[in-house]
């Protein structure tokens, strides 16, 4: 963490990149997600970024909350932070799959390639803050 930012610029900061890289993912996978699964795996594939997206900015909270109090986050608050981030995942990703609204199959491999688009970022968020 730099000595010029504050911790909820930092925040803001992760959630700009983090929203930045879903955008990215969204773009390369547009083709490949219409043309093999059609134009009902389109909206599949928003929702399963937009879970990966809130569930990063979720489990960035504990190392959010560590920074302000002044102390740089331990190993045990970035375990507590990749456990909220999971646990999000794995509710929003539930509860959103059994609503029926979205393709199944599309959602499921969007959550999981939105999960492996935000991790490099959040590491790097916990360790060394922006």
């Amino acid at each position: 963490m730099s000595a010029s930012r504050s911790p909820a610029a930092e925040y803001l900061r992760f959630l700009v990149w983090a929203v930045a890289i879903g955008v990215a993912a969204a773009l390369l996978g547009y083709v490949p997600t219409r043309r093999l699964g059609g134009d009902g795996a389109l909206p599949a594939m928003i929702a399963g970024l937009v879970i990966g997206l809130i569930a990063s900015g979720v489990g960035a909270v504990p190392i959010l909350l560590a920074r302000r109090s002044g102390a740089s986050p331990s190993p045990v608050q970035g375990l507590l932070s990749t456990a909220v981030r999971l646990a999000v995942l794995i509710v929003l990703g539930v509860s959103v799959g059994l609503s029926g609204v979205f393709e199944t199959r599309p959602l499921i491999v969007w959550i999981a390639l939105g999960y492996a688009a935000q991790i490099a970022l959040d590491v790097r968020y916990a360790v060394r803050g922006f």
